[in-house]
């Protein structure tokens, strides 16, 4: 049986002056889901989240929680939490004091006030830190705090604003960890957003990915990775090489792939396309094999073969990034290091990948 969606927007749209930051965009997230709102700066997706959270209201459409329409519904009457990048903790308060601002605010009982935040705190490994001030805090905990505040009062979804991006990049793996494991503790729907695709693509059981306002597709983090369903998505999630070009029919009636920017007739595996005309040829650069020597442009029979020339190489730690000029084309490659392996600027190479390893996309 499959979940109950617990958030559901429908062409829902919102403008600001000009600027369309929404565009009828129709959406579903299950109940329990950790959901990631993922694209890059001002594509509408906090716009979204501060709908659903009530500070905004749509042009149009609807927006329903929990099967309930929320129009007219004020924030604070709406099942949902939200926490905020800037974490907004309170500094002349503790930490037991700021989790619990919201429960004394809607008159808790004290005896259930300071069980519940005992509990908040012990989810997020806070317990023997309810004394202290913020400014006694590390970021993370911080953080921490925040988390426990929106979870104190046990709402349905809680929403969270590129909550990491404040930390240290080493601190953000270590919270991604955290966060993931947390919502899987508490069971509760996590609404995510982030312009990380890492972040997304690390802790979200599904994603959506934004821009300009428009939902390009929504999937499953592998699946927007290895089958994106368009160039936006496919250059967005990840490194990739996209090839302008032209699908055609074969003799034997199967299709290959001309592009002039690489000079070369490349065969196209059967089930990525669907017919001939203009298209778009996407590899991501670990699915391309690198040897050292000179070869000939063109198709083999077990693939795709081009020459090319190291133009550019990036250490990056267990792997090395290297641009390789083909034809009119720098194609990125990504190869494991091994000592006293490798090709250097300026030597000639050969590239090759199979035909399952490229998608055709056509917008």
């Amino acid at each position: 049986m499959s979940a109950r969606p617990i958030i559901a927007l429908e062409g829902v749209t919102k403008r600001f002056g000009p600027t369309l930051a929404a565009h009828e965009v129709s959406l579903s997230v299950d109940e329990g889901e950790f959901f990631a709102l993922l694209g890059p700066s001002g594509c509408g997706k906090t716009t979204l989240l501060r709908l659903l959270a009530g500070f905004e209201h749509p042009d149009a459409g609807r927006i329903l929680i929990d099967g309930q329409d929320m129009s007219g519904v004020p924030p604070n009457k709406r099942p949902v939490n939200m926490v905020f990048q800037s974490y907004a903790v309170f500094p002349h308060m503790s930490v037991a004091e700021n989790v619990a601002f919201g429960l004394k605010v809607d008159r808790v009982p004290a005896p259930e006030r300071r069980r519940r935040v005992e509990e908040a705190l012990a989810l997020v490994k806070l317990e023997d830190l309810g004394a202290r001030r913020p400014h006694q805090l590390s970021g993370g905990q911080k953080q921490r705090v925040a988390l426990a505040r929106a979870l104190v009062k046990r709402p349905r979804v809680l929403l969270l604003d590129e909550p990491l991006s404040a930390l240290d990049a080493k601190l953000r793996e270590a919270m991604r960890g955290e966060l993931a494991q947390l919502q899987r503790t508490v069971g509760v729907t996590f609404l995510f957003v982030t312009h990380d695709q890492e972040e997304a693509l690390a802790m979200a059981t599904r994603c959506a990915v934004m821009n300009e306002g428009s939902l390009e597709q929504v999937a499953a983090p592998r699946d927007l990775y290895e089958r994106p369903a368009s160039r936006f998505v496919a250059d967005f999630i990840g490194q990739v090489n996209l090839f302008a070009g032209r699908l055609t029919r074969a003799a034997d009636g199967g299709l290959s792939f001309v592009s002039p920017e690489i000079s070369a007739l490349i065969r196209v595996a059967a089930r990525e396309a669907v017919g001939e005309g203009p298209a778009w040829m996407a590899v991501r650069p670990e699915e391309i094999d690198l040897a050292i020597g000179r070869a000939p442009v063109g198709a083999t029979a077990g693939g795709v073969r081009l020459g090319g020339t190291v133009a550019r190489i990036s250490f990056l730690g267990s792997h090395s990034a290297l641009e390789v000029l083909v034809g009119v084309r720098s194609l990125r490659v990504l190869r494991a290091n091994r000592a006293g392996e490798g090709p250097g600027v300026g030597d000639e190479v050969w590239l090759s990948w199979r035909p399952e390893a490229a998608w055709i996309l056509y917008r």
